[in-house]
């Protein structure tokens, strides 16, 4: 008789097979690929990579999806073994051996294109040979092509910021994950400062952490894109981070969500707030995984460091089994979809068990989703149905995280949730002093075994170099003076290739959203300054209601004439919630450039008020909505007793 062990799961053995062979499944172009990371030896030389090997493909998203773990396992062995790995290596040492041939370059400056976890093997080949050559034309450049070089010098970055860069700097790491208090002990030090700026990712954070320091007794201001409350006698700012002030010196410094120095789209604000935040103690708030890219980057700008971690106060833990039934929600449940239309789908679906409900997505204003998550605390709600905008800056106790999916739409097509973000969301169950453990679950069975090992996922530590930057209109000008060109489009392109070649441990934020405005804007009489900020206006272009409002207002500014704002009308149809919705970020963004430019925005008060009413009408009719909805299912109920051949009356 022989013992027996029971074979792993199909995902546990995938996930040993990734960590066993230095590889983790990312998205890219729309796609699932296995990026891998290794080094090099050549020559006495040693070459880190990390990158995706050419056949490191698994398939669209929408299809790896579909497959079970025992195909991904099975897919991932057959695009990525030793074979792969032999003829990966052979095909970057080809290219390392092209490079080091090149008299007169740095040769690891141009093999540091290897370090592109996103990126085919391929592609990052071609950059490397690509840099040489750049290179040598460098070496041949006159005197104007140097200055031209000089102007978009990025590895001097964090030098930009003069004040900052002046001082000696205390950087404070306080790590840990959702619901361990690290916020609340750089608040505490904040609050007791005699000067100070607390940097948030969202408005809504700004406004909650202004309020808190208002109440301590300390003087303060608001101060995010749209929306300013002076304090005569400030002694303290609340902001959202793109909003910081390089030039105030203060005592005390906190920039929240430090993990977001990985985000493509708005890494760079918190790359800025880093290098340029003039303060002499700096709390960097934020997950764990960010502990190998706080360590590099404040190497990089210099001062000190010291890492402070934090365990979660509760304890979170699966539910055994997955919900299956709206019928078995409580009070104090949270379900998670992750569209607009599914939260409200949901929401209708549980107020047919009668249960009343607090509906939180991204499109509503933070004063709607504030007021939707206080009704929740007050107990005036029994249930909340959200998208993942509740991970962030919403203060929502919730008993039990159930997930209604596993899967988002992540502009290229369906894919699983990355192991971060369901961390976070799952994190917000369980408070302390409230539900001293948190519970999470699926909807059905498929959705609770993937979140389950989502949650059981060791996190992957962030990049340590490749910090997200973007270009100020001070780089724009000096690009622009050596270089001739006037052109916004071609200034912001500029930008990006030379931070290409020049640094990798600086590269450009993802730009498309506003390279997109200024090829329409440079067709405008406007100067680069004001080409610049409307490309910046915090409006989508893709609702043509938005797109034609800021086409109206860049044509006004451009005629030297004011754009007063127009007043939107509710249609009262179907429609009106997005039709509210919509209005509310046509008065925002209003708001915004009247901050900016008032002579052309004279409204920019009434903006302010108008946008702070049609969030009030929206929080009524989401109200409203959920009243009629548990109205009609008490009314259908005798009727569909009756249909049950019961005695009628």
């Amino acid at each position: 008789m022989t013992d027996t062990v029971e074979a792993l799961p199909p995902e546990i053995q995938l996930d040993d097979y990734l960590a066993a062979h230095n590889a983790t499944i990312v998205t890219t172009e729309g796609s699932h690929a296995v990026s891998v990371h290794g080094e090099l030896e050549l020559d006495g030389h040693r070459i880190p990579y990390h990158l995706v090997p050419d056949e490191g493909f698994l398939g669209k998203s929408g299809k790896w999806r579909k497959l079970d773990a025992e195909a991904r396992l099975d897919l991932v062995k057959e695009r990525w073994n030793e074979a792969a790995r032999q003829k990966l290596e052979s095909q970057l040492a080809a290219c390392a051996r092209e490079v080091f041939a090149v008299d007169g370059v740095d040769p690891l400056r141009a093999l540091s294109a290897f370090m592109a976890k996103y990126e085919r093997a391929r592609v990052r080949c071609t950059i490397a040979l690509d840099r040489v050559a750049a290179a040598r034309s460098r070496q041949s450049a006159d005197k104007a092509a140097a200055k031209t070089r000089d102007a978009v010098n990025l590895s001097r970055y964090p030098e930009s910021f003069a004040t900052a860069y002046a001082m000696q700097r205390h950087f404070i790491a306080v790590l840990g994950p959702t619901n361990s208090g690290k916020t609340h002990a750089a608040m505490e030090h904040l609050q007791k400062a005699k000067s100070g700026v607390y940097l948030a990712p969202l408005r809504l954070l700004a406004l909650e952490n202004y309020t808190r320091l208002q109440q301590a007794g300390v003087a303060v201001s608001l101060i995010t894109g749209e929306q300013r409350k002076l304090h005569p006698d400030a002694t303290h700012v609340a902001s959202t981070v793109e909003m910081l002030n390089p030039e105030r010196q203060v005592e005390v410094a906190v920039i929240d969500e430090i993990q977001l120095l990985d985000d493509p789209d708005r890494g760079a604000a918190w790359t800025a707030a880093v290098c340029g935040v003039p303060a002499q103690t700096i709390y960097l708030v934020g997950a764990p995984e960010s502990r190998e890219a706080i360590e590099s980057l404040v190497a990089r700008v210099g001062g000190t460091l010291e890492v402070r971690t934090l365990e979660r106060k509760t304890a979170l833990q699966m539910d055994k089994a997955p919900l299956l039934s709206l019928k078995n929600l409580k009070p104090g449940d949270v379900l998670i979809a992750f569209s607009r239309r599914e939260v409200l789908n949901w929401r209708d679906k549980v107020i047919e068990q009668g249960l009343s409900v607090s509906a939180i997505y991204g499109n509503l204003s933070p004063e709607v989703r504030q007021a939707q998550a206080e009704r929740f605390v007050a107990g005036e709600t029994q249930v909340v149905v959200a998208t993942d905008a509740i991970g962030m800056g919403l203060n929502t106790p919730a008993r039990r995280i159930i997930f209604t999916t596993a899967s988002k739409w992540d502009g290229y097509a369906e894919g699983v949730i990355a192991a971060p973000l369901a961390k976070q969301i799952a994190g917000r169950a369980g408070r302390f002093g409230k539900h001293e453990t948190g519970y999470v679950a699926g909807f059905d069975g498929l959705t609770h075994k993937t979140i389950g090992a989502l949650l059981r996922q060791k996190p992957e530590a962030l990049p340590n170099n490749g910090f997200f930057v973007a270009p100020s209109l001070k780089y724009l000008e000096a690009i622009s003076q050596a270089t001739g060109e006037i052109r916004l489009k071609q200034l912001l392109s500029l930008f990006t290739k030379h931070i290409n070649v020049h640094d990798e441990f600086f590269l450009p934020a993802n730009l498309s959203d506003q390279m997109e405005k200024a090829e329409w804007l440079d067709a405008l009489p406007l100067s680069l300054a004001d080409r610049y900020t409307f490309s910046l206006c915090p409006i989508s272009t893709k609702i043509p209601m938005l797109e034609n409002a800021l086409h109206d207002w860049a044509e006004q500014r451009a005629r030297g004439k004011a754009a007063p704002l127009l007043r939107m009308m509710g249609t009262g149809g179907r429609n009106e919630l997005q039709y509210l919705e919509d209005s509310c970020k046509l008065y925002a963004a209003y708001a915004w450039l009247g901050y900016r430019m008032p002579e052309t925005f004279p409204d920019g008060e009434m903006a302010q008020m108008l946008m702070l009413s049609t969030s009030e009408r929206i929080d009524g009719l989401l109200q409203v909505q959920n009243a009629q909805k548990r109205k009609g299912r008490r009314g259908s109920e005798p009727a569909r007793r009756g249909t049950g051949g019961g005695r009628r009356r």
